[in-house]
Parts: C-alpha cells; sequence; structure tokens
C-alpha cells in the first residue's frame, strides 16, 4: 500500500526533526508542542513548509504526544488537537504531492507488565487518535520502545482505518529496545500484523543504527525504514552533533541494505534531509527480492528459530491433571506460572498453554494466563484451544508472533481459525484430521495437509509458519498408526518441506514402561523429520533424547549445549531421576521452596506465602538484608549482564514487593517500628514531561525497602529543594530526557546544595553523561535503574 502512494519514486522522502526545529525555533521548555496547532499554527506550517521545500514526500503531523494522557492538562480535546496538526500539514504541502501522516508516538505511562495500563486500555487510547486522524493519508507509529504498546498501537490504525501504516521503533546498541525486545522480534511481529513498512527511529544517529537495521532486513519483507538522529546533542550548547554533511555521508549507505524509506529524527534540519537526499538519487538501491525469513516464533525478548529440533512443554494443560484443574477453579495462577517454570528449566524452547476445561470462563483465563506468562519470562508460547473466541483473545494480548494451536481439515476449522492466524501475524499448526476423523493410512492424512497447507497460503500465511501434525495414534490401540504416522511426517518434511509438529507421548498411552515406549518413538520420529515435539521435559529421559539428536545430527556446533546440559551430572543413576528443579512446586522439597527462588521466577503470591513464614522464626530486617536485597542484587546482576530484561526485572521486584507489604503488616500488628531504608525524592526537572525512566527507578527503589517521595514530572526548581529539606533525606533523584531542561536540573542541584549541603543528588537521562553530570555539581551519575539503587546503597544505606 505505501509504494502504491509514490509509484514513481526511486525511495520515499519523511521530513526531519520537527520538535528539535521547533526547540530552536523558541518553543519554551516544557510547552506542549501539539498544543501550537492551535495557538501558533502558523509556527507549525513554517517549519513543515521547510520540509516540504527540500522534498519531503510525506509531512508528520504535529501530533506525536497527541493522545489522552499526555494531554490531559492542555485544554484541548484529542479530536481537536489531531485535527488541526492535520490542518496544519495540509497547509504546508498546498500545492504539491507530499502527503500527510498522523503521527502517533508513546502514550507515556509503561503497558503492564512493567507499568500498570492494560493492553486494552493502550487500544482505547490509541484508537481515539486514529479515528481522530481519518483525514491524514497514512498513519504512522513511531519512536516505540515497547513491542506490546506497539501491538496495540498498530491494531486500532489496522481495526480503525484502511491507510497505510509504517511501524519504527527506537534500539539501543545492544539491538534491543529498552524493554528488551528484540530487532528480529519486532520485524515478524509487526510485519505480521498488518503493518505497510518497518523500521527504526530516533535515539541513534545513522552510523550506530546501520547494525539494527541490517539485523532487520534478515527478518522482514516489507520496506525498511530509516529516520536517525543527527547524532546526539551536546549536553551544553544543545547542538546535535552530526552535521548535514556527514549525516548524508552515513545515511546513503544504508542503500546497500535496500532501505527504501529515508527521513530524519531529532536535530535533522532541512539541511540534513536535503543533504541525505541529494546523495541517496545518486545512489544504487537494489530491490530486496526474494527474501528467505528464517522459520521462527518469538516473544518480545526472545526468539526460536526452527532450525533444529525444539521442545514444546505439554504440562500447561488440565486433561488427566488433578491439581491443574483445581489451580484453574481457584485462578492459582502461581501454580500455573510455576509449571511454565519448571519446564523451561528443563529444557523447553517454547510452551503450549492450554486452560480449557467445563465450569470456567476460559477466555478470561486464557487471557490472565497468557499475560502472567509473558511478565515473567520471554519463553514464546503455543496458544492451545477448540473454541475460535478463546483463540483470538489470546491472540490479541499476545507479545510477539505465537503459534496457534490448531487448524484442522474440516471446512469449519479452516474457515474459522486461519483468517486469525492471518490477522495476528501467527504460525500455525495444521492437524491432519477432518470431518471423517484421523486417517489410517499416511497418504490421506498427506492429502489433508496439503490442503491445509494450499488453504493457508491462499488467504496469505506464509508456507514456514505452517507446521504439520501427523498425529500420534496409541500404540496399544492401533500398533500399526505408529509406521503410519512416521510415513505421512516424513513425506510432509520432504515433499512438502514444512515444519512438523508431533504429540509424543500419546504412543504410550495403556501400555507399561510408558517412559521406554515414548522416548523410543519421539527419536524415530526425529529422525523421520520431527521438528516441534510437544513432550513433558521435566522427564529427564525425554529432554536427554533430543538433546542427544542435536548433537548426534550436528545442530548443536561443538557439543556447548549438551555439556552445558548435563557436565554437573553426578551419576548415571541420578541423572535418570528428575531434579528438584525439574519437579512441579507441590512435588519439591520445602527447602527449595524459598524466598529467592520465587522471586527470580515471579511467583508473587508464593513469595508474600514464604515472606510470612520467615517472620515467624526471623527478624524482619534479618528478611530484608539477607535474603531480599541479595535476591534484588542478583536480579540486577543478571540485568546488567543482559540475560534478563526489564520486564523480568520488575517482575523479580514486584515479588520483593508483594514480601516488604507482609513484612510492614506483620510490623504493625506487633506494634513494631516500621520497616524502611530510609526516604529519596526524585523529580523529573521543570519543562520535562518525560518520566518513564524516573518511574521504573522509584520501582526499584520501593521494592528495595526505600520510601521514596516522587514529586512527579516538571517539577519546580524550589519544591524540589524544599522537599529534601523538609524531610532531611540524605538522596535526591533528578531524570532529564530533553537538553533544554539540563539548565532547570543545574539550578535544581543549586537550589539543594544551598538548603541542604549534606544531601547528594543522583542524575539520568538519555542526554546526560558523566562528565557533564560533574559539571553541573552532581555527586553521581547513573546510567539505569540499577545503577541508582547502586547509588542509593553507597548514600542511605
Amino acid at each position: 500500500m505505501l509504494s502504491s502512494l509514490f509509484p514513481h519514486r526511486k525511495f520515499i522522502r519523511l521530513d526531519g526533526g520537527m520538535g528539535s526545529m521547533l526547540q530552536k525555533g523558541g518553543m519554551p521548555v516544557g510547552a506542549l508542542p501539539e498544543v501550537y496547532n492551535i495557538t501558533e499554527p502558523e509556527r507549525i506550517i513554517d517549519a513543515q513548509k521547510q520540509f516540504v521545500a527540500v522534498g519531503s514526500d510525506i509531512i508528520y503531523a504535529n501530533t506525536f504526544g497527541a493522545n489522552r494522557h499526555k494531554m490531559a492538562k492542555s485544554g484541548y480535546s484529542v479530536q481537536e488537537l489531531i485535527a488541526a496538526g492535520i490542518a496544519c500539514a495540509r497547509k504546508a504541502c498546498v500545492g504539491t504531492e507530499t502527503k500527510v501522516a498522523l503521527d502517533i508516538g508513546p502514550i507515556g505511562q509503561l503497558l503492564e507488565p512493567l507499568g500498570t495500563l492494560t493492553f486494552e486500555e493502550a487500544y482505547d487510547i490509541f484508537k481515539e487518535e486514529v479515528l481522530a486522524g481519518q483525514d491524514a493519508d497514512l498513519i504512522v507509529i513511531e519512536t516505540m520502545t515497547d513491542l506490546y504498546e506497539t501491538k496495540a498501537a498498530l491494531l486500532a490504525a489496522k481495526e480503525n482505518s484502511d491507510k497505510p501504516v509504517i511501524c519504527t521503533m527506537t534500539f539501543e546498541p545492544n539491538l534491543r529496545t529498552f524493554t528488551g525486545c528484540t530487532v528480529a522480534s519486532a520485524a515478524m511481529t509487526l510485519e505480521g500484523l498488518g503493518a505497510d513498512a518497518v523500521g527504526v527511529n530516533c535515539s541513534l544517529g545513522p552510523d550506530e543504527l546501520f547494525p539494527i537495521v541490517e539485523e532487520m532486513a534478515k527478518w522482514t519483507t516489507l520496506p525498511l525504514v530509516v529516520k536517525p538522529n543527527a547524532g546526539l546533542p551536546d549536553p551544553v550548547t544543545g547542538e546535535y552533533l552530526v552535521d548535514p554533511a556527514e549525516f548524508a555521508q552515513a545515511v546513503v549507505k544504508f542503500a546497500q541494505l535496500g532501505v527504501t524509506v529515508y527521513g530524519g529524527c531529532c536535530g535533522t534540519t532541512p539541511e540534513h534531509i536535503k543533504a541525505a537526499y541529494d546523495l541517496l538519487e545518486q545512489a544504487e538501491i537494489p530491490k530486496r527480492e526474494n527474501i528467505q525469513i528464517p522459520a521462527a516464533v518469538c516473544s518480545a525478548s526472545e526468539v526460536v528459530q526452527i532450525d533444529q529440533p525444539r521442545i514444546i512443554g505439554e504440562r500447561i494443560n488440565p486433561t488427566g491433571k488433578k491439581r491443574f484443574k483445581a489451580a484453574l477453579q481457584a485462578n492459582d495462577m502461581d501454580y500455573i506460572l510455576d509449571q511454565a517454570v519448571q519446564q523451561v528449566d528443563a529444557g523447553a524452547d517454547l510452551l503450549d498453554v492450554n486452560v480449557g476445561m467445563p465450569g470456567i470462563d476460559e477466555k478470561g483465563m486464557m487471557i490472565r494466563t497468557v499475560k502472567a506468562l509473558q511478565s515473567i519470562g520471554g519463553t514464546p508460547l503455543q496458544l492451545d484451544s477448540t473454541i475460535p473466541a478463546v483463540m483470538e483473545a489470546a491472540l490479541r494480548v499476545y507479545n510477539g508472533k505465537p503459534i496457534v494451536n490448531s487448524v484442522n481439515g474440516e471446512e469449519a476449522s479452516l474457515q474459522n481459525i486461519l483468517p486469525l492466524v492471518k490477522k495476528y501475524g501467527a504460525a500455525v499448526v495444521g492437524l491432519t484430521l477432518d470431518e471423517n476423523g484421523i486417517p489410517k493410512k499416511a497418504a490421506d492424512r498427506f492429502a489433508i495437509a496439503k490442503r491445509i497447507l494450499d488453504r493457508a497460503t491462499a488467504l496469505g500465511i506464509p508456507k514456514r509458519d505452517v507446521y504439520i501434525d501427523c498425529l500420534t495414534l496409541t500404540a496399544s490401540a492401533e500398533q500399526d498408526g505408529a509406521k503410519e504416522t512416521l510415513e505421512a511426517l516424513h513425506r510432509v518434511k520432504t515433499e512438502l518441506g514444512l515444519k512438523t509438529v508431533l504429540g509424543v507421548s500419546n504412543i504410550s498411552f495403556g501400555l507399561p514402561n510408558r517412559e521406554a515406549v515414548t522416548r523410543t518413538f519421539l527419536t524415530m520420529a526425529l529422525e523421520n523429520g520431527l521438528d516441534l515435539p510437544i513432550i513433558n521435559p521435566n522427564i529427564a529421559s525425554m529432554a536427554e533424547a533430543v538433546r542427544a539428536f542435536r548433537l548426534l545430527r550436528g545442530f548443536d556446533v561443538n557439543c556447548a549445549a549438551f555439556v552445558e546440559a548435563y557436565a554437573n551430572m553426578p551419576t548415571a543413576t541420578a541423572a535418570a531421576t528428575p531434579t528438584a528443579a525439574a519437579k512441579p512446586a507441590a512435588e519439591k522439597a520445602p527447602e527449595t521452596l524459598d524466598l529467592p527462588y520465587a522471586m527470580s521466577h515471579g511467583l508473587k503470591n508464593e513469595g508474600a506465602k514464604i515472606t510470612a513464614q520467615l517472620l515467624e522464626t526471623t527478624d524482619a530486617m534479618e528478611v530484608v538484608n539477607d535474603i531480599l536485597i541479595p535476591a534484588l542484587d542478583s536480579a540486577g546482576k543478571l540485568f546488567e549482564q543482559g540475560k534478563i530484561f526489564l520486564p523480568q526485572l520488575i517482575q523479580t521486584a514486584s515479588v520483593a514487593q508483594a514480601a516488604f507489604e507482609v513484612i510492614k503488616t506483620t510490623l504493625i500488628e506487633r506494634n513494631a517500628a516500621p520497616v524502611s531504608r530510609g526516604e529519596i525524592v526524585l523529580a523529573t526537572v521543570k519543562g520535562d514531561i518525560h518520566d518513564i525512566g524516573k518511574n521504573i527507578v522509584r520501582v526499584l527503589l520501593e521494592n528495595y525497602g526505600y520510601t521514596v517521595l516522587d514529586l512527579g514530572r516538571d517539577v519546580p526548581c524550589q519544591l524540589v529543594a524544599d522537599t529534601a529539606k523538609e524531610h532531611g533525606v540524605k538522596l535526591v533523584g533528578l531524570s532529564a530526557l530533553m537538553t533544554t531542561t539540563l539548565g532547570a536540573m543545574e539550578e535544581t542541584i543549586q537550589l539543594v546544595k544551598a538548603s541542604c549541603p549534606d544531601c547528594k543528588i543522583v542524575v539520568g537521562g538519555a542526554v546526560l553523561t558523566a562528565d557533564y553530570a560533574e559539571k553541573i555539581g552532581a555527586d553521581y551519575y547513573a546510567k539505569d535503574a540499577m545503577e541508582t539503587v547502586a547509588v542509593a546503597k553507597e548514600v542511605v544505606g
């Protein structure tokens, strides 16, 4: 759809840094740019005309922050601000073919599980913007760091508009966003959801963005978009460090990747944009044809390629499990989460999620379960339900690209399930059965597989996303069925070239020594081309068989994964026995159910229960200092090492918070002194309305036991100093994201130092450096939330 707007263009030209242009033009610190659409439209139009004059094909309307959360105190409605913003852009484009884009940025609140804003609420906020922007020619969703928020915006755009949609996210040099989203996850998920072009904007200069775009090109067939900053701003002058000539020389390098949509973000002027476009006109931009995207699924933070046998854990399923059924009836989410944790620890690469049981609200339970599972880890999910409405609900709230389990050859199934798979960009398991049941012969199962493939691809579902389950029959009842299953599996793999799935354990029902039968059949199936065995990985021999197959087939290079899994196995006998870590929580020895375990696995209710038990025999401060804080420190180290990401860090902290609440309640009941490690003042400085980073710092500090006096955003300098003095705090934390508010930060530091000479000040924010922090009088610079915690421990204790 995007190319149809500009059918004869070699590449599509976007505009530059609107916000930085307005600031350079005298927009006051702390002003809401979107309000200018109504109060000073000529200033907006003039800036946009400058980009039109240098050849921009698309002008972003001045609507980036025009959502009801950010504009709550503006005095104007979202409809008024967006309508005025689009009208300004239209006037700037008069007499040209330049198109106008509705520009949608982040809401400014953290979505669950990082924050309190639900996915459904985020969708509703974005829907309001989309409906207000119907007069635009296209929609741009930009500067996103949270894939979940981006999905909410993209669904709102696709479901409430027929316009092309561009999605760009902002990444860090480690090829992840601030929230831990991978480049591949973003590309796969957004293409699957129907974006018309994907790419990157903001955060970094063009040189730093190149490896990110290079990675993205491997994971999408869509047109690629690049909108870099003009480098980073000088903290002293506010001027961006990459001049137009340097910008153009760096941007033109993206042509070799086949990028066809270009523009600039913060700090890029019309001169930057013109210089880049002049060079790009001379460059050769190869067409991105015949791109082979790997078969893969993902969460926001983890990609699982189906390039070798991968284990799907089968234990989140009530069939034949009395304890699991009881957990569903009681809404015992900790038990379900523990089932997930144990399977991942035992070797599961993906988790099947089935909560279907008579007598419960399956749709509601599926939504809660999916949200809970993706809050504690990044393992991708296979969503399993026989009810289309339940499946759609699960697909809607899933953060990433899941597997749908399943569709079959029945016409009703094909009509109900495949459109959902297409809409939400999932992979799908096709069961080789139809209205006549499961065919006995391999040839008939193969024919159904072919039918499912043809129907899927006709809808636009890529062949790589169709996985076929040739169905495992019980050998005790149909002994010849095993041979037919293996033959069908082999044909599907070799003749259709599809990935294959099997629920392996069905083979041994009704037989003695089931484990031996299941393990042997699993090995036979792997040799015949099985890619995704659905097994119980807690049975050690099952996971061992898959790992050994990977090793012997050469997937496990240098035997590294096998050695890592089994190097510390004490004896053959011990190895054959499931370890405590591989058992469900109910079967573990009591000593293994400790508070650090609950924290590291996000088991909030379990953490609170264990804390209450500890307080019966242990002093509260011992629990805090000897258990809670070391466990938080351990999570912090994993975060710094890139082994866990922000959602998991926050989830660990939330369990700590639950533990602290138990401690506080217990001390009140005992009339004991409350537990607090000390008070800390936090604020986003005067003129700056960006507070997501500050909010994350607050959460972590609170969960380390500190009392946080959060003054919010756009905080007057004197208020910070007065609050610090009134409470006698030892530490003040200040945040700024805009170079224009660094002066307010320096003034705040001076006032605090004057009124509280012994108080230390820690500062942070994207525009700060350690050197500049020292220059403006700060005592500490923290590059992230965990460094702020380290400062708090040093200063406050």
